[in-house]
């Protein structure tokens, strides 16, 4: 399958390639058939799981980077040198995660903002904008947030996360809007999506909890099948659109 996929010639970078959906995410788009590369702050977790794509993947071409996301210049540098070295990019995929809570709204920490706001709205606006006029530039190129559903419906000790969440999910539909005025009269022909889970879960974790249901939870791999199908629908269909892998709120 690989190279003869629905995503033959296509090249995607993913971002925090080295988590769990990251690994997931890689195989399911190598799968697809497109070059694929990744970039992790943590060399060795994004090394492994490079590795593991290219050989659950039969050799597909993933590679791997580490990259400093927080950095708009190296954020740059990474989607310029992809253009360069493959002629094109087709797609990034914002996997970059990090929660903190609270028992309560009153003790909500604001430095859990201020780590939250860097690991999920830094990233997003750096990676967007140096993206940007790549995927514009592309026939078929998109830009997938993974989001929760609690950046619509907030729950008290969750305040920093949901807030940022939400944040993350203004600064993408910003993107999609460039997106559709670029295209003008003709529609996009890039997009920018937003895919909503309530959790994610994965064999690791229903291994050290055998007895939980996880309900509403989505699977890494349900969430690799959902980015891939990003790129079968028409940029209109999916830009500036939210697609609910949970129950909405």
């Amino acid at each position: 399958m690989v190279g003869n996929g629905a995503l033959s010639g296509a090249v995607i970078a993913v971002a925090g390639a080295g988590g769990p959906a990251g690994r997931a995410a890689l195989l399911r788009l190598a799968e697809a058939g497109a070059t694929v590369v990744g970039a992790d702050n943590d060399p060795e977790r994004l090394a492994e799981a490079v590795d593991a794509a290219r050989y659950a993947s039969g050799g597909a071409s993933v590679t791997g980077e580490p990259v400093d996301l927080l950095d708009l210049g190296s954020t740059r540098d990474w989607a310029e040198h992809i253009e360069k070295d493959f002629g094109r990019v087709d797609g990034l995929v914002h996997l970059v995660g990090g929660w903190r809570g609270s028992e309560t709204f009153i003790k909500s920490s604001l430095d859990d903002w201020d780590f939250l706001e860097l690991l999920l709205i830094r990233t997003v606006q750096h990676t967007s904008l140096a993206f940007y006029e790549g995927l514009q530039r592309s026939d078929r190129g998109r830009y997938v947030l993974i989001s929760a559903a609690g950046a619509t419906k907030p729950s008290a000790g969750n305040a920093s996360y949901a807030a940022a969440k939400a944040a993350a999910e203004a600064w993408t539909l910003a993107l999609a809007d460039a997106f559709r005025k670029a295209g003008g009269a003709d529609g996009p022909t890039s997009a920018a999506t937003i895919l909503v889970v309530k959790a994610l879960v994965h064999e690791a974790m229903r291994a050290d909890r055998p007895n939980a249901k996880f309900a509403g939870f989505t699977h890494v791999q349900d969430l690799a099948e959902a980015i891939a199908g990003v790129w079968d629908k028409p940029a209109a269909e999916v830009n500036g659109n939210r697609l609910w892998l949970t129950e909405k709120p």
